[in-house]
């Protein structure tokens, strides 16, 4: 690993997981370590309560290419704007703190396997795809909750909320900078912009392992991001993506 300029950046909001990260980071750092080209580790630590931030420290010591942002608690979309308005590399991959894709996967994202995109994002439902563990209903309500997107946002992208995306370095700055949605909708507002300035999105076959710790809540927060899918829409007409 060399101090130049790093090609890859790995952003991972975290909030409250003093459980999941000394399971996460160990695999992260030892993708990153096999690999030949300068890569960036960023936890966003969104004002967690618990031990988050220093459970990073302690892996700083053995990976010094991960870096800790802590930022004032916000939600989800806030913690991954601030972590990608503040990442060098050339790509930004935006990455779950669960690790429900294995991290090796994340070159799939990259050249020489992607090269002609502005957006490239992890999908759970294009051919190639494989889902593991996941309970009927949550695939049900994760397939209704797509059709109301495609309905009233985003047409064409069969899947916008794995929480795996890769932006390029300009891609990030220009949508991440339009960005309004805090929660758990960002996803789609992001998509939405790209989408509306007509930028290249691909989706990119993933597999996909379900947690049982999800922190979603299948009702409350499908509800919230209906809302917000309402707001991206209200937004769009009133040209604040412009």
């Amino acid at each position: 690993m060399s101090n130049s300029t790093p090609f890859l950046s790995i952003i991972v909001p975290a909030y409250n997981e003093e459980k999941r990260l000394p399971e996460s980071l160990p695999k992260i750092i030892h993708f990153v370590q096999q690999q030949n080209y300068p890569i960036e580790v960023m936890v966003v630590d969104d004002g967690s309560l618990d031990h988050t931030a220093e459970i990073v420290r302690g892996f700083q010591a053995q990976a010094p290419f991960i870096e800790l942002l802590q930022v004032v608690h916000g939600g989800k979309g806030h913690a991954v704007k601030s972590g990608m308005l503040q990442a060098q590399g050339e790509y930004l991959f935006l990455c779950d703190c669960d690790l429900s894709m294995p991290i090796e996967e994340v070159s799939k994202f990259l050249p020489p396997f992607q090269h002609e995109y502005d957006v490239a994002i992890g999908s759970r439902e294009v051919a190639g795809a494989f889902r593991y563990e996941e309970p009927s209903y949550r695939h049900l309500m994760g397939r209704v909750f797509n059709l109301v997107v495609r309905v009233l946002a985003i047409h064409g992208i069969q899947d916008t909320q794995a929480g795996f995306k890769c932006f390029r370095r300009a891609t990030a700055l220009k949508l991440f900078n339009l960005q309004t949605i805090p929660g758990w909708g960002f996803d789609v507002e992001i998509l939405f912009i790209a989408q509306s300035h007509k930028l290249k999105i691909i989706e990119v076959p993933i597999n996909w392992y379900y947690k049982t710790e999800s922190r979603v809540s299948p009702i409350r927060d499908t509800f919230n991001m209906v809302r917000e899918v309402l707001k991206v829409r209200f937004n769009g007409w009133q040209g604040k993506y412009k």
